[in-house]
Parts: structure tokens; C-alpha cells; sequence
């Protein structure tokens, strides 16, 4: 499991110009059953998304692609977290 958190850099303020990039982007992680979760980081400094599957070469070269990485609007940090326990609600995400 990947916590894949992505934060605001100087170049925040072009975050409109590809917005849009980013939205497809995110909807294909998603499509490809490898995104579970998404959202913004409080207060406006980012987004992070949990993700599932793959190696971390994989997740590296996924994120990437994101338009804000390539745009340098966001700094990605990738956590490779080896998921143990979880709540009755959650032990699907447990390998």
C-alpha cells in the first residue's frame, strides 16, 4: 500500500493551467483499480491519495505522470507502507 502525498510548491499559482491533466490523471489511477483514495490536504497545501497494487517502481512512474509532477505545481513524497492491521471496515486493504 502507497500513501502518495502531494504538496504545493512556488509554482502552486499555475495549479489552474493543469488542473484539468490532473483530473484525468487521477480518474485513470481510479480506472486501473490502483487510486482507493483521494483528497486535499488541510489547510490548501496539497492533495494525497492512497493507493494499492503494484510495485514502487510502478507507483513512481504512475505519479510522474500526474501533470502537476511534471509542472512541478506539487512535490511528490511516495510512503510504501506495509499495511497489518486494520478495522473491520478496512481488512480488505490488508495483503
Amino acid at each position: 500500500m502507497f500513501i502518495i502525498l502531494l504538496r504545493f510548491s512556488d509554482n502552486k499559482a499555475r495549479a489552474g493551467d493543469f488542473m484539468e491533466g490532473h483530473k484525468a490523471w487521477l480518474q485513470r489511477g481510479f480506472d486501473d483499480g490502483v487510486f482507493l483514495l483521494a483528497g486535499s490536504l488541510q489547510p490548501g497545501v496539497g492533495g494525497g491519495i492512497l493507493a494499492s497494487g503494484g510495485m514502487l517502481e510502478e507507483i513512481e512512474a504512475r505519479v510522474a505522470e500526474d501533470p502537476f509532477v511534471a509542472e512541478n505545481v506539487v512535490t511528490a513524497e511516495i510512503l510504501d507502507m506495509a499495511a497489518s492491521k486494520a478495522d473491520d471496515r478496512l481488512t480488505f486493504l490488508l495483503n
